[in-house]
């Protein structure tokens, strides 16, 4: 199988690698076009801004190449939210619009942001993502913004509001959570993900 995890320039592509590598896969990280079109599952990880990851994507010529890509691909946490219209984070950016949403600043009140650490889920809808996970295993959050809940969220979490922690949306799936750091919900995770 080719796994291709999209070298977004982020700090979390070794782990992300080691991860899958565990579970008895060999995975490339690669800007490479021609790699990336053969890949049978594509992840696409990101830390830090919108605006620099789709910066990254632009110079290398992949936003189409993501986007009319028709076999699974998974975006971790900020490359869940580039999978969306707009981020409240970088006004009139336009991200890869796979999903017709919005990524806004968690409203937390008197909570610390980011919202850093393990965190349940609670499962809404049955997903081949989620096979022996139950609901409420714990991941590991960190971030800051997050897509609010829509008709593509299958599993929430809470910290201070509701909001997505996976979504799927035909064959692109997102987590907000980093599950290479989440234990064995996220390997179980990440192994479902290169089965489906």
């Amino acid at each position: 199988m080719n796994i291709i995890i999209i070298d977004t320039g982020c700090a979390n592509l070794y782990s992300l690698k080691y991860a899958i590598r565990r579970l008895g896969y060999s995975p490339i990280i690669t800007r490479e076009i021609d790699l990336i079109l053969n890949a049978d599952k594509l992840f696409l990880p990101g830390v830090g801004t919108p605006k620099t990851a789709i910066q990254q994507l632009h110079l290398s010529n992949l936003i189409k190449v993501i986007k009319n890509f028709k076999k699974p691909v998974m975006g971790i946490c900020l490359g869940m939210q580039l999978l969306c219209s707009y981020s409240q984070e970088c006004p009139g950016l336009k991200m890869l619009n796979v999903i017709d949403t919005f990524v806004s600043k968690l409203k937390v009140d008197k909570l610390s942001i980011p919202h850093t650490g393990w965190n349940e889920i609670i499962i809404n809808n049955n997903s081949k993502l989620l096979r022996n996970i139950s609901n409420k295993s714990r991941f590991y959050f960190v971030h800051s913004y997050a897509i609010e809940i829509n008709k593509y969220t299958i599993a929430s979490a809470y910290y201070g509001t509701f909001f997505s922690a996976i979504v799927e949306k035909n064959n692109f799936f997102g987590v907000q959570f980093h599950p290479e750091k989440s234990g064995e919900y996220g390997a179980q995770l990440i192994k479902n993900f290169l089965e489906i």
